[in-house]
């Protein structure tokens, strides 16, 4: 109840006032060149076009039922997937990501306990801690390599194979013809989860139950993401490579196989700029980054789930936040983020989940390789060499190909070793 009725009628002829007048800007932006469509939302025939190289799949989680949009330049079809639910999903991520960060936690006790014994304490009671932290990570990569032959095997029961049927797409292309391309959007924390690498991978079948082996997959946070990504870029950037390595980060595990990274890139492309060690500073990155149409970064990242614009990439002296990249208006052509720790953090704001990879994106980046937790850098030394191969086999760097370089290098991985999905599952690639 209002003490003063006068002041209450007042107050709401003020709002009323307000109202119109908001109503009246609007209309009047409508009316500028360019901005006929704002504030509205996206017309359906708008966003068809970002399936023109391939159909885009939206997963759509809720607690009322889960569905895939089935997005081609003819129209969206919806694929009813009965056997996915919120709940199934919310527990799988917690899942998931409890045998990460156990496996995480296990290689950096390992780490300290190598170091240690390493560094000249020779005791048997640091021989013993050595030993049991050896035994405990062991165990927690087992326990990771169960999980992940476990969640992707339910990711292709419950979402992909749906998917790929209601395509049409059954079978391994013939040799010598690509497979053809997908973009999965997944929502809400299935965004989490590697849609690309769900399905049974143990056996070696003619008629092989896997997304790796039907398409070549790749990520696009919203439709309208993707075709924002095939617009023309800024001519006024150099295409030049930037490198940013650190093999050594305080607080963090080495990444031993930096060096050979770097060794590989300086071969590959004569004009270059490298910056390691006590010269990646947060400063000097962000600016070089505006330099540069190209960037390969061999360091650890951190991902906040709760508040994404402060994860990011962990350099000598601080952190270079996604809200840090943003700001700088970037318009790069490819960002390889190798050896990151990108899939950590809470469970809570669901619908809010981003990934490293899909921010980097989001602030310009056309064509972003990334990975969904900490891998070994030994294997994303392998995938760096075999993507970096491919993209300048004819003599110049081509990133429009870089999905299809990411499938290939991480199929080679995945048929080297069958029951190892933790060296090619964590690779994406986002983009077009």
């Amino acid at each position: 109840m209002f003490d003063d009725p006068t002041n209450a009628w007042q107050q709401v002829d003020h709002r009323m006032a307000l109202a119109r007048e908001w109503d009246e800007l609007v209309e009047q932006v409508r009316e500028l060149p360019g901005f006929e469509e704002f504030l509205r939302p996206p017309r359906l025939e708008a966003l068809l076009p970002a399936a023109a190289n391939g159909p885009v799949v939206i997963v759509n989680v809720s607690r009322w039922r889960c569905d895939a949009l089935i997005v081609t330049t003819g129209g969206v079809e919806v694929c009813p997937l009965p056997g996915l639910t919120n709940t199934d999903v919310e527990q799988r991520a917690l899942d998931y990501l409890n045998v990460l960060h156990a496996a995480e936690n296990a290689m950096a006790v390992l780490v300290e306990a190598r170091d240690r014994f390493d560094g000249g304490a020779n005791s048997p009671e640091a021989f013993r801690d050595y030993t049991a932290a050896r035994e405990t990570f062991a165990r927690a990569q087992e326990s990771v390599e169960t999980g992940l032959a476990n969640v992707a095997e339910w990711m292709w029961d419950c979402v992909a194979e749906p998917v790929l049927d209601l395509l049409s797409i059954k079978d391994v292309p013939p040799p010598g013809k690509q497979p053809p391309r997908l973009w999965w959007c997944p929502t809400g924390l299935l965004s989490l989860l590697p849609l690309h690498a769900a399905g049974y991978h143990h056996t070696v079948d003619p008629s092989p139950r896997t997304v790796l082996d039907r398409v070549v997959s790749s990520y696009t946070p919203t439709l309208r993401a993707l075709i924002e990504a095939r617009a023309d870029r800024p001519a006024d950037v150099d295409e030049r490579l930037l490198v940013v390595a650190l093999a050594e980060t305080p607080g963090q595990v080495p990444l031993r196989a930096v060096a050979s990274e770097v060794d590989l890139l300086t071969g590959l492309f004569p004009t270059r700029t490298v910056l390691d060690g006590d010269r990646a500073t947060w400063e000097t990155v962000r600016a070089e980054l505006g330099r540069h149409t190209w960037v390969h970064l061999s360091c650890h990242g951190d991902q906040n789930l709760t508040d994404p614009s402060k994860g990011g990439l962990l350099l000598h002296d601080r952190m270079l936040t996604i809200a840090d990249v943003g700001a700088g208006q970037y318009h790069g052509e490819f960002a390889f983020l190798s050896a990151c720790k990108t899939a950590t953090g809470g469970l809570r704001l669901a619908d809010e989940v981003i990934t490293l990879a899909a921010a980097m994106h989001y602030t310009g980046y056309r064509h972003v390789i990334g990975t969904l937790w900490s891998v070994f850098d030994t294997s994303a030394a392998e995938v760096a060499r075999v993507v970096y191969t491919e993209l300048t086999s004819d003599g110049r760097f081509t990133p429009a190909r870089s999905a299809h370089a990411l499938h290939n290098a991480v199929t080679r991985l995945r048929d080297l070793d069958r029951n190892r999905l933790s060296a090619w599952m964590p690779f994406t690639h986002t983009g077009p």
